[in-house]
């Protein structure tokens, strides 16, 4: 395809991304003003607001800064009127995230993947910087770096490793063959076959701390609604507050995952919510930080075991993926080592990228540090996965007795050589992607 057609396909795709992510954060808020606000009041005064919620969504810190009458209103301490919101509403960024994978990958599948990612990037990056030009405001300000970065990132990165992906397994002509061409056939073998495992992996993950949520959702539900009654809103505030707990669900998902690995999560300094033990100070009068449990069993240590478990679950992917060859041969160990370290490695860097995702601040004082602490939950993710995959990937798949024997051929049979023709990785991954192999058509003599 053109370059510069994948070039302005991009560029609506990052538009696309931009203007559904803002809207859906201008929409409830327009909302709350039809409902809950006054005639009197300036609907252009809603951008501001819809635009820095939606560059904290990307990671860009919030500098708040109360006014002194609503500080004397709230019995404040003069030192909280001045304090930083960085903890994001991380399903803001999941969406984005999302779309720009999608974006990449196309891009990738038209045989222009650096264009395309880069006239994405370049897109969302202006975008950005007018959503922040045009979206400031003096209670809640955020610096235009940060306001252009922060998007910008979010959309570059997946963008970047959906393209990837996509020229790995099918092919590029390119970059990306030129480097797979460089690595043994069975290394390249092993890092699909650890990436498979990473997905299955971190998969597993997020989904046991889905479903821990979800436990606590159900066990704690009461505490929940009594929050949201103690708050005495109206209907748009309960709107709001709903809203707002979605945008935060995959905040909240990503701290019961670092619960089930171990390590756990805070709500503020010196605060600590992990199956070995909970200790809390005073929690935020906010409805969803109801399901956190005051205290915990140390039973739920056993939760560390599924994390073991999915790591067994990736590691059987993993070997299931690797080409190993005759059933005759014994199995080669270096591809399996390849794999089994793609899988712990690869897992630690995406548990502590989505750690790192769901940590930051909510308030002043105490309030500073929240959420996981992403090196120590990668840490014990990688190392617990790692458990479970090396029991899989290194033990022995079965005894050579139990190998089907090969077929005798008679000692005075004439020996037939088949000459081999040599077939590279990247060309099998083409085929087996539809491609068509340049074998299959005749070539003609030139004139």
């Amino acid at each position: 395809m053109n370059r510069l057609l994948v070039s302005l396909l991009a560029a609506v795709d990052a538009l696309v991304t931009v203007a559904v992510g803002v809207g859906v954060v201008l929409a409830p808020v327009t909302l709350v003003w039809v409902f809950g606000v006054s005639g009197d009041a300036d609907w252009a005064a809603l951008w501001p607001a819809a635009a820095t919620i939606w560059q904290l969504g990307h990671f860009a810190p919030v500098a708040v800064s109360l006014p002194a009458e609503l500080v004397a209103l709230g019995g404040l301490p003069s030192g909280a009127a001045d304090f930083t919101v960085s903890l994001a509403p991380t399903l803001l960024a999941v969406f984005t995230a999302i779309s720009a994978w999608r974006s990449g990958s196309r891009a990738a599948r038209s045989g222009a993947w650096l264009t395309g990612v880069a006239a994405g990037t370049v897109a969302v990056a202006v975008l950005s910087t007018i959503i922040a030009l045009t979206g400031r405001t003096g209670v809640a300000a955020v610096d235009l770096g940060a306001a252009v970065a922060g998007p910008t990132l979010v959309f570059a990165v997946p963008a970047l490793l959906g393209a990837l992906v996509r020229a790995w397994s099918e092919g590029d002509d390119g970059i990306v063959d030129a480097v797979s061409e460089r690595l043994p056939d069975d290394v390249q073998n092993a890092v699909d076959a650890g990436a498979r495992g990473i997905v299955m992996a971190a998969a597993g993950i997020v989904g046991l701390g889905a479903l821990v949520l979800a436990v606590l959702f159900f066990v704690r539900g009461g505490e929940v609604i009594s929050l949201t009654q103690a708050a005495q809103v109206d209907l748009p505030g309960v709107i709001v507050l709903a809203l707002g707990s979605l945008f935060y669900l995959p905040t909240l998902v990503v701290w019961f995952a670092g619960f089930a690995v171990g390590p756990g999560f805070a709500i503020g300094s010196g605060t600590a919510v992990s199956p070995a033990a909970t200790s809390l100070g005073v929690v935020p009068g906010i409805p969803v930080l109801g399901v956190i449990p005051d205290s915990t069993s140390p039973w739920l240590l056993l939760l560390a075991l599924a994390v073991v478990g999915l790591g067994v679950v990736a590691g059987s992917v993993a070997r299931a993926s690797l080409l190993v060859g005759s059933t005759a041969d014994a199995e080669p160990l270096r591809p399996r080592l390849v794999a089994l370290g793609v899988t712990v490695v690869g897992t630690g860097l995406v548990v502590g990228v989505f750690a790192g995702a769901a940590r930051g601040s909510i308030g002043p004082g105490r309030l500073a540090e929240v959420g996981p602490e992403p090196w120590l939950v990668a840490l014990v993710a990688a190392v617990e996965v790692g458990v479970g995959a090396a029991v899989m990937l290194l033990s022995p798949r079965r005894a050579d007795s139990d190998r089907p024997a090969a077929a005798s051929v008679p000692r005075d049979a004439p020996a037939v050589s088949t000459p081999a023709t040599p077939t590279s990785t990247a060309q099998t991954r083409r085929e087996s992607a539809g491609a068509v192999s340049p074998d299959e058509f005749p070539t003609a003599p030139l004139d």
